[in-house]
């Protein structure tokens, strides 16, 4: 079974960790989590988090996340089993802890109008509302428990001090994510080991849960400084983060790490379909926009025919989780079809410089441009 590299902290890397109060926080961080480096792959549902990216990210030093908020318990349960099987390394298991509207939408049927056209195109049967379904995060939870990860991770809310008590007496670091310094606030309150600040560049899912997200897009070093500046809990930064020098900009700004995303989405061990990978390589200005067309949660992704075919139409879209099922089929379908136009490409500002290399690789890069 591979094992994390043995990676020493440069002596100017070690002055960055060392020159403060704050410093030595950072420098526990790192400690608490066991590893190398100040580098945390983001957890991204829906495919592109494999064991094998997980596994390769902590091989190399970094703290490797699986998004498990889609997954079963069982399947939780599997997808560690495999990430122990490439790697001892230390890793965190991501869930949703909250945001879940689990009722039956009241009017489905502008949705499935504007559906119908697309699944015709697709050689798809005419949509239909999937049953509503419980909120999976418990029995997430007790998968997340049993699995006993370094660290477990979480948007959309606040698990109950229970449940972090829970993770806490079994060592497993809690990382809440804030979009402002007032959840931020809430999060360090609620005894969270790490704070991670969700910037406004951050793809995917915004994981605003106390106001309006559209209040709370605070750039990430901004976001960043605010909230180390507030509190004495870790910062992790998340959020446009591309290369070595934008994780040095952001511990110069506060954090005690960075969490980056879009720029292992196009490594080989991603598991992002091809269309995906195709599509975030062939950028060349951010087109990023933040939608509800596909999950009915704001979030950030390129632009494409099916985000234009719902603007205007904002009112049409079904609440989380609601759209998100609805709109699967279509995705499955367009992805096997090669049809970016109808794919969910979540990605962050800072997609013109993704980069095209093994998990591991990329890793070693980001920490000699640091």
């Amino acid at each position: 079974m591979p094992a994390p590299e043995d990676v020493f902290l440069t002596d100017d890397f070690s002055a960055l960790l060392f020159n403060s109060n704050n410093h030595m926080a950072r420098n526990a961080l790192l400690q608490n989590l066991g590893i190398a480096h100040p580098v945390i792959l983001a957890p991204m549902g829906g495919g592109p988090s494999t064991p094998e990216l997980v596994a390769a990210v902590c091989n190399a030093g970094g703290l490797g996340s699986l998004a498990a908020a889609y997954l079963t318990p069982a399947q939780i349960i599997e997808s560690v089993r495999q990430i122990r099987a490439l790697t001892s390394g230390p890793f965190s298991i991501n869930l949703f802890a909250g945001g879940w509207q689990g009722g039956t939408p009241a009017n489905a049927e502008p949705m499935l109008a504007l559906l119908a056209d697309v699944h015709d195109y697709l050689g798809l049967e005419p949509p239909t509302v999937p049953p509503a379904t419980p909120d999976p995060f418990p029995a997430q939870f007790e998968a997340v428990l049993e699995a006993r990860p370094a660290a477990f991770s979480f948007t959309f809310g606040i698990p109950s001090p229970e449940l972090l008590n829970l993770a806490r007496r079994l060592d497993i670091q809690s990382m809440g994510t804030a979009t402002t310094l007032e959840e931020a606030r809430m999060l360090a309150g609620a005894g969270v080991d790490a704070i991670l600040a969700q910037g406004a560049e951050a793809g995917a899912h915004r994981g605003t849960f106390a106001g309006n997200f559209e209040a709370a897009m605070v750039p990430t070093l901004r976001l960043v400084r605010a909230i180390s500046d507030d509190l004495r809990t870790p910062v992790i930064a998340s959020g446009g983060l591309m290369d070595g020098k934008d994780i040095a900009a952001a511990m110069r700004a506060g954090a005690s790490a960075a969490q980056l995303g879009t720029a292992f989405l196009v490594c080989p061990e991603s598991g992002a379909s091809l269309p995906y990978k195709q599509a975030l390589l062939a950028v060349r200005s951010d087109t990023t926009v933040i939608t509800r067309a596909f999950s009915g949660r704001p979030a950030r992704g390129l632009r494409n025919e099916f985000i234009d075919l719902l603007e205007g139409k904002e009112d049409a879209i079904l609440p989380y989780p609601a759209q998100n099922a609805l709109t699967r089929v279509m995705r499955k379908a367009a992805a096997e079809q090669g049809r970016q136009e109808f794919l969910s490409l979540w990605a962050g500002q800072g997609v013109t410089r993704v980069r095209e290399m093994p998990a591991g690789d990329l890793v070693k890069k980001l920490v000699a441009e640091m």
